[in-house]
């Protein structure tokens, strides 16, 4: 679901643009760099000096095979073809990132996060076509986008604005607006964040966002292969993951608990101890998306890799995006069965929804 903000606010409130302008933002900083680096050993073990942080577990460093796994009827061209990557070892979050958790952060440096920030139109058209109409005043408000739960007619799957709603004052306290709030769920995913809002944390936590590979090194845990963290058995999805039962978008039949976002920790972890790395809410990585990455670096073992240089999505050709993993409460064979280890998709910069959320990283030189 790739609606960002400068976008959600102009398409709920008309059909004002096609086509949305790009934000300068082409931050090529450390973490968006390809490399392919040429290493004798990696980093597999736990030091024995290095106690693991608390919720964190070690991945060990490892060669693998990342991309879309043999068998998998469903995985779309964006994650193909598979390839060797090779990385270091590092410790990652048993789960995602907390409201409890982002509460903490929140306390201790007042951040506000984008979703609750003033909107700007001056700012905001800059990153418009050229005549962009301004939607009315009413509509130009801090929000995020929810999932309509009142949805019960869907003619066409490509139009998710069927189902998206542009919220005023829905923000990681509020997740489905200002009546909405978050008490009694300390334990729930923290949503409604954008990559900048995750970095903010990550910076305050000396941790860091985990690559893409990383993302899937971890998914994998100790199994070798296997298109779901648990392996290959898809009859499995309901006891296993938080995900959509049932007839995407109108009816969810609640198989696995929960109709939306469910506590943390829920669900099995896999065989490494880490949870929800399918379901629930979407993580962001700090890797840019491009659909075409996987064939541009085919052939080639990569080592540590961190993504493309730049953001590539013909679908959403005017908003960088970074690559989000692990799908979501709305996830469904029928749409976009992004539970499985290889699936991924681009979050616009801006972007925050009330299924997105993220997970940690810390490697060994941070530590």
């Amino acid at each position: 679901m790739k609606v960002t903000r400068t976008i959600s606010i102009l398409v709920f409130s008309s059909a004002l643009i096609l086509l949305v302008g790009c934000k300068n933002e082409k931050d090529k900083e450390a973490d968006s760099v390809v490399k392919k680096e040429t290493i004798t050993e990696l980093i597999v073990k736990q030091p024995d000096s290095i106690e693991a942080p608390k919720n964190m577990v070690w991945v060990s460093g490892i060669r693998f095979t990342q991309g879309a796994q043999a068998g998998d009827q469903l995985a779309l061209p964006r994650e193909k073809p598979a390839h060797p990557v090779a990385i270091d070892g590092f410790f990652i979050d048993k789960t995602e990132v907390t409201n409890a958790q982002f509460k903490e952060f929140v306390k201790a440096t007042g951040y506000i996060t984008t979703a609750e920030r003033p909107v700007d139109w001056e700012e905001m058209k800059k990153n418009l076509p050229s005549g962009t109409p301004k939607p009315v005043d009413s509509l130009l408000k801090p929000g995020s986008l929810i999932f309509n739960r009142e949805v019960v007619n869907v003619t066409d799957l490509n139009n998710y604005a069927q189902w998206w709603e542009w919220k005023i004052g829905a923000n990681w306290q509020h997740p489905q607006g200002p009546e909405s709030d978050i008490v009694d769920k300390d334990n729930y995913p923290v949503v409604h964040v954008t990559y900048e809002d995750a970095l903010a944390y990550c910076k305050w936590a000396n941790r860091r966002l985990p690559t893409e590979a990383e993302w899937e090194a971890a998914a994998h845990g100790k199994m070798s292969g296997g298109i779901y963290t648990w392996g290959d058995d898809d009859s499995a999805l309901s006891d296993k993951a938080n995900t959509w039962q049932g007839t995407f978008p109108t009816k969810n039949s609640e198989e696995d608990g929960y109709a939306y976002a469910a506590p943390v920790a829920t669900y099995d972890s896999n065989s490494l101890g880490i949870f929800d790395m399918s379901g629930n809410v979407w993580e962001l990585t700090q890797d840019w998306f491009s659909v075409r990455y996987y064939q541009d670096i085919s052939g080639k073992e990569m080592v540590n890799p961190r993504g493309p240089l730049d953001s590539y999505n013909p679908v959403n050709p005017y908003q960088p995006e970074k690559v989000i993993k692990g799908g979501s409460f709305l996830c469904n064979v029928s749409y976009c069965a992004s539970y499985r280890i290889s699936a991924r998709m681009g979050q616009a910069l801006d972007s925050s929804s009330d299924h997105s959320g993220f997970r940690t990283v810390a490697d060994l030189a941070m530590l």
